[in-house]
């Protein structure tokens, strides 16, 4: 045969003399004839024969090989060991050969079968079309050498489990003039005598030769005697060859054929179980290649898919972010991959294949999970923002708070759907629904705290808008302090708090609470309301002491229209300090305890008639003795009053009432000084004893003034100086400081005074009266100059203290009057 042949054909030894499988050149045979590609199209021929009986001349004459052949020169020997096999050149589908060694060889010896057995049973287990080499003269003799084989053939054939079955093509070689159609007969009935004669197991004990083997039978012309017409039937038979597989082909039953691509596997396995004496499980095989093999190319299509570049773009784009059309995306990915397997698997056994696709897929898929739980754990993210968005522009749009919550949840997970709807991948089965409970989780969880936090800070606003209400009014009422001022204080609280729940149950509708939720907020409401007039009652119980110092001297330095007391020695500063004191104990019976709840109580009778009426500063000291104690006040609770209402207990009552006593005693006793003093700078008349004794002791003087007119006069006419000396030294107004300052000043205007009463004598007595103004301003202004500089600086200010002294008892009404007085004087001494 030529180069090119050779090449075509690729005649390689797939197992040598001694039985070793050559594992590597039949894989590169394989790849180099590319049989995996062939799927179930293609066929296997093997032929066996007597040695040196032209096995491999016909071969490469029907088939187009390369194999070696025997060297007629050179003798008749051995020329194939062991098992050859090469790719038939030229025939349609793909067509694989093998060469068997040749039987009856003398170089195994006649005892050495074995190996001629075992590959017979190869040959039967993986060639359809089986060719049986004999001569012609062999056909009805007992001792002809095809008998040995035929018996061979059928005892392998039946260690096959379950065989299928397979074409026997005998090749009748160097025919003769005998007539085929007697030749085929006798050839036939010799088959069958062997059939019946090799021993069977039970079940194929009366199973015909039919069941196991199609029967044809060829004859060919010498190829040494009749070269040409041997090539010519050749030929003709090499057509049968074409299309074997095809229905009514040359080839037997394919049920059992293993795909091509798993035909290396299967080859392995089977000289496997044969070398190792164990019958051959064809069925069983069949399956065991289908599992490798299924195996081997969904692992390889797993490494394909775990490198493939659109997935790992895919991959780490989802862990990025949204990935648009990623269940589309991966779809396409999965599906590319085990649509190759279910080519490339696709003749093998049907439930292996479906097993391993299965298998196949999920591995895929199990991988691929990661990344479709970051794509939907994108899209709840985006779904959670939504509804977070949603939720506070329908809430600033004034929207109902369950509503807002209802309608953006609806929204929301309607998208989320609808994008795992997109997200989804054909070939699996993922549900999405534990991502959506998640969501719905979260969703949930932030619309509570929203609630939570609205609510929050609408009970917020709301106890802002009672503190306003109620905190100054309340600090208010307190400092007047009243009978009045608690159920005042309770008016105010009902009418702010009934007005404030009013409006916090029209806001809180819109949140869907229930019954009892709503009447806890209420009610804690209603409690904060009721804490601020607690809390300020009690800033204001600590400030007490100074509420009744403040309306003790308001009431006490203050008449009834308000006006600041001028204590003139008319007052009566006994009962004036009892009104004061009362108002102040009246303020402290107020402060004495909480008095929300309308209880009655006896705290302002029992303060009034223990302090004001004495009980407890005027314990006898004859019960003190006898150790009797009947004080009310010695107490730390008051009647009929909860513990949790008392600002001031009954001991804490009396301890404040001293301090208050003792720090207003001052006051009083300023009081009572200012009338004293006030007392005596208005009485300018001597005692009454005093008057008598110079009206007795001065008798005899009054009598002789009376008698003699001329001492009258005199005497009316000093009372007349006297009065103007009176009037223009303003005399009761320069005493008022004090005598000391009233002679010293007296004293300083004396002598201007009477030089100006004495020159107006003189100029009214020359009738000039045009230059008296003049004169009078001028002797008025010497006067007052006279006035400021003849007082000391010191006596100035010591005037000045004094006057300070008793501006503390005047009023402004007294400082008018007097001031209108000096006028008056002024104007007469003027006249």
């Amino acid at each position: 045969m030529g180069q090119s042949e050779e090449e075509d054909c690729f005649p390689t030894q797939l197992i040598d003399g001694k039985g070793e499988f050559n594992v590597e050149g039949l894989d590169t045979f394989v790849k180099k004839t590319k049989l995996s590609d062939s799927g179930l199209s293609y066929a296997v021929v093997a032929i066996m024969g007597p040695q040196s009986s032209g096995k491999s001349t016909l071969l490469n004459h029907l088939f187009k090989t390369s194999f070696r052949e025997m060297d007629a020169f050179a003798g008749r020997s051995q020329t194939t060991k062991g098992i050859w096999m090469a790719k038939c050149v030229g025939i349609e589908p793909f067509t694989l050969v093998m060469d068997l060694e040749g039987t009856d060889g003398r170089e195994r010896g006649e005892d050495d079968t074995t190996f001629e057995k075992q590959s017979a049973l190869f040959a039967l287990a993986v060639a359809d079309i089986v060719l049986i080499n004999m001569w012609c003269h062999d056909i009805g003799r007992e001792q002809a050498a095809n008998k040995p084989l035929l018996k061979t053939v059928f005892q392998v054939m039946l260690r096959l489990f379950s065989p299928r079955k397979t074409t026997l093509l005998f090749v009748i070689r160097d025919k003769t003039k005998t007539p085929m159609d007697l030749l085929e007969p006798v050839l036939r009935e010799d088959i069958q005598k062997i059939w019946d004669l090799v021993r069977k197991p039970e079940a194929h004990k009366n199973t015909p030769l039919s069941e196991f083997f199609n029967v044809e039978v060829v004859a060919l012309s010498s190829y040494e005697d009749k070269e040409k017409v041997f090539k010519q039937e050749v030929a003709e038979l090499r057509q049968r060859f074409f299309h074997s597989i095809s229905p009514g082909g040359l080839a037997g039953d394919r049920r059992g054929v293993v795909p091509a691509s798993g035909f290396s596997f299967s080859s392995q396995e089977i000289w496997k179980v044969i070398k190792e004496n164990r019958d051959l499980d064809l069925p069983a095989h069949k399956v065991m290649v289908a599992t490798v093999r299924c195996e081997e190319i969904a692992n390889e299509k797993l490494h394909h898919l775990a490198t493939d570049e659109s997935w790992l773009e895919l991959q780490k784009a989802a862990e990025d972010g949204l990935v648009p059309g990623f269940g589309r995306k991966l779809s396409s990915i999965l599906e590319k991959y085990i649509s190759e397997y279910d080519a490339e698997a696709i003749y093998f056994d049907e439930g292996v294949r479906k097993e391993k696709r299965l298998q196949l897929k999920s591995k895929a898929l199990d991988v691929r999970v990661p990344p479709y739980l970051d794509h939907v754990g994108h899209l709840r993210s985006n779904a959670l923002e939504s509804f977070k968005i949603r939720l506070e522009q329908s809430l600033n749009q004034g929207k109902g708070f369950a509503n807002a919550v209802r309608d953006a949840q609806q929204s929301c997970l309607l998208v989320f759907d609808k994008a795992c709807e997109d997200a989804a991948v054909k070939q699996a089965t993922w549900n999405a629904s534990k991502v959506r409970e998640k969501l719905s989780r979260d969703i949930h969880s932030h619309a509570s705290s929203a609630q939570t936090a609205r609510l929050s800070e609408l009970t917020a606003n709301y106890e802002k808008r009672l503190t306003q209400a109620l905190s100054e009014p309340v600090e208010s009422l307190f400092e007047a302090g009243g009978k009045e001022t608690w159920p005042s204080i309770r008016t105010l609280l009902k009418r702010e708090t009934e007005a404030a729940v009013t409006d916090f149950l029209d806001v809180v509708t819109g949140f869907e609470l229930d019954h009892a939720t709503i009447d806890d907020m209420v009610q804690n409401l209603k409690d904060y309301s009721r804490s601020i007039v607690e809390k300020k009652a009690r800033e204001e119980a600590a400030k007490i002491l100074i509420r009744m110092k403040d309306r003790f001297s308001t009431v006490f330095s203050h008449d009834k229209d308000s006006m600041p007391r001028v204590w003139t020695g008319k007052e009566d500063i006994r009962a004036i300090t009892k009104d004061a004191r009362a108002e102040a104990l009246s303020l402290l019976s107020v402060m004495a305890a909480i008095r929300l709840d309308e209880r009655p109580d006896k705290i302002e009778s029992t303060l009034f008639s223990s302090l004001m009426d004495g009980t407890v500063s005027n314990t006898s000291s004859h019960n003190r003795r006898l150790g009797a104690f009947t004080d009310p006040l010695a107490s730390s609770s008051w009647e009929k009053v909860p513990p949790k209402d008392v600002l001031l207990t009954p001991v804490q009552c009396k301890s404040l009432w001293r301090q208050f006593k003792s720090e207003t005693e001052y006051t009083v006793t300023q009081a009572i000084s200012a009338q004293e003093a006030h007392k005596r700078n208005n009485n300018w008349l001597p005692p009454a004893w005093a008057i008598v004794l110079m009206f007795v002791l001065g008798f005899n003087e009054l009598m002789m003034l009376l008698k003699n007119p001329l001492y009258l006069l005199g005497l009316f006419v000093a009372f007349l100086l006297c009065k103007a000396l009176w009037v223009q030294l303003d005399v009761p107004r320069e005493f008022q400081h004090g005598a000391l300052a009233g002679v010293l000043s007296i004293t300083s205007k004396f002598l201007p005074t009477v030089m100006n009463l004495l020159r107006k004598l003189a100029e009214e007595a020359q009738g000039k009266t045009t230059q008296g103004v003049p004169e009078y301003s001028a002797s008025q202004s010497y006067r007052h100059q006279s006035h400021s500089h003849s007082i000391p600086e010191s006596v100035s200010s010591n005037i000045s203290s004094l006057a300070d002294d008793d501006a503390e008892y005047s009023s402004p009404a007294l400082v008018q009057r007097r001031s209108t007085s000096n006028v008056r004087e002024t104007e007469i001494s003027e006249m």
